[in-house]
C-alpha cells in the first residue's frame, strides 16, 4: 500500500479556498492499520525559510477542521521563527478534506490515527497546538513518544475531567433551552454543517439574548438558501464538511460526549460494537505531568483561552497548572471571547508559538 497520496478521496468538500494549502504541499496520508486502515488523511506541509527546522503540529477540534488555523499559520509567516520551521495541519477523517466517516468516531480514534501519521513523518521537535477536542487527541497521539514534542500550546482544551462548577457543556451556552450538548439530539444531520459554520466563525459575544438572536438570523438566511457572515468561503468550508450524513453522526458523537469529557466514557458504535475510552484518558492524565513537567522533560507552555466558555474557568486552567506549573508564566484568558479563539487571536496566538520558539537560556 502507498503511504501517499496526492488527490483525496470521499471528502465531500467540492469547493476548496484557493488558503486551505496556500504556499504548501497537500497530501494524503493513507492510514495502514486500524478501522481506517485505507482511508485518506488530508494534511498540509510547508516549510518557512531554508533549514532543518522545528515543527509546528496543528490539532483540530470538532466541528472545525485545519482550516480554522488559517490565520495562524499566515501569521507565522509573519514572524522571526528558525530557519526551516516546518508546519503540519491536517484533517481528521471525517473531518475537511480527509476521508468520510464510517462509524462514529471519538477522540481515542483520532488520536490513534495521528499517531500514525507521526510517526510515519517522523516528526521531532515539535510544538503541539492544540484546540478543543484536539486536546485529548493531540495530546494522546504524542504522548506515546513524549520526546518529539518541545512544545504544547493548548486553545481551550482539556485532557481533565471537567469539573462541574460553573459552565459546562450541559448548561453552555444556553441554559435548559439549548446547551451544547442538547444539539446533538434536536439538530437534523442534514442541518449540522450549518451549525457548525455559524458556532465556528460567528463573532465572539457573551451575551445569550445577542448570542441566540445572532442565531436565529443566520438560520433564517440559510432556510432562504445561503449562508450569511463575514467570511464566505470558511463558512462554506465548515458547512460542507458535514454534507455527509456519516461525517455529521460521527461529528455529533463527539458533542453527545461532551458532558463527560475527561472523565471516559462507553458507548456502542454499529460498526465497532462497544467502545470504552476510559483507558484512553487515565494514561494521558497519569503520564502528562511526568513526561512532560518539571521533573520530566519540562516543556514550554503556554495556554491561550477565550473567557466565555466551560474551559476558561479557573477550576480547568488550575488542572493545568498542577499537571504542567510551567503554564505560569504564559497563561492568557481574553474577556469576551469564545471557544474558538484560533478564529479571534490568530496574532497572539502566532506569537506564543514564537515564543515559545525562541532560544533558551
Amino acid at each position: 500500500m502507498e503511504r501517499f497520496a496526492t488527490n483525496p478521496g470521499n471528502t465531500p468538500l467540492r469547493e476548496v479556498p484557493q488558503d486551505y494549502s496556500a504556499g504548501g504541499r497537500a497530501r494524503w496520508f493513507v492510514l495502514p492499520d486500524g478501522p481506517d486502515a485505507g482511508k485518506k488523511m488530508f494534511f498540509l506541509e510547508k516549510r518557512l525559510g531554508e533549514g532543518d527546522g522545528p515543527t509546528v503540529l496543528f490539532v483540530h477540534g470538532n466541528p472545525e477542521c485545519s482550516y480554522t488555523y488559517r490565520k495562524v499559520v499566515s501569521a507565522l509567516e509573519r514572524r522571526s521563527l528558525p530557519a526551516g520551521t516546518r508546519v503540519i495541519a491536517m484533517d481528521h477523517i471525517g473531518f475537511g478534506l480527509s476521508d468520510q466517516a464510517t462509524y462514529e468516531m471519538v477522540d481515542m480514534h483520532h488520536a490513534r490515527n495521528l499517531a500514525q501519521l507521526v510517526e510515519t513523518l517522523d516528526l521531532r521537535n515539535v510544538t503541539l497546538v492544540v484546540h478543543d477536542w484536539g486536546g485529548p487527541i493531540g495530546i494522546g497521539a504524542l504522548l506515546q513518544s513524549p520526546e518529539r514534542v518541545t512544545n504544547l500550546v493548548v486553545l481551550n482544551s482539556t485532557v481533565f475531567p471537567i469539573p462541574p462548577d460553573g459552565l459546562t457543556y450541559a448548561n453552555f451556552p444556553i441554559p435548559i433551552l439549548l446547551p451544547w450538548v442538547r444539539n446533538a439530539k434536536v439538530v437534523p444531520d442534514r442541518q449540522w454543517g450549518a451549525l457548525a459554520a455559524f458556532v465556528v466563525t460567528t463573532e465572539a459575544t457573551t451575551g445569550r439574548a445577542r448570542l441566540m438572536g445572532a442565531y436565529a438570523r443566520f438560520m433564517l438566511a440559510y432556510m432562504r438558501g445561503r449562508l450569511s457572515g463575514p467570511e464566505p468561503e470558511a463558512l462554506a468550508v465548515f458547512h460542507d464538511q458535514f454534507a455527509s450524513k456519516a461525517n455529521a453522526r460521527s461529528s455529533k458523537r463527539m458533542v453527545r460526549q461532551t458532558p463527560v469529557w475527561g472523565h471516559g466514557y462507553i458507548y456502542t458504535d454499529k460498526a465497532l460494537g462497544p467502545q470504552d475510552n476510559h483507558a484512553f484518558y487515565a494514561e494521558m492524565q497519569h503520564n502528562i505531568g511526568a513526561a512532560w513537567g518539571p521533573t520530566g522533560q519540562a516543556i514550554g507552555v503556554a495556554v491561550l483561552c477565550g473567557s466565555f466558555d466551560p474551559l476558561a474557568k479557573t477550576s480547568v486552567l488550575d488542572q493545568w497548572r498542577a499537571a504542567l506549573p510551567q503554564i505560569e508564566g504564559d497563561l492568557q484568558v481574553f474577556d469576551g471571547e469564545t471557544h474558538f479563539i484560533e478564529e479571534r487571536r490568530p496574532e497572539e496566538i502566532a506569537d506564543a508559538i514564537t515564543r515559545l520558539n525562541e532560544p533558551r537560556e
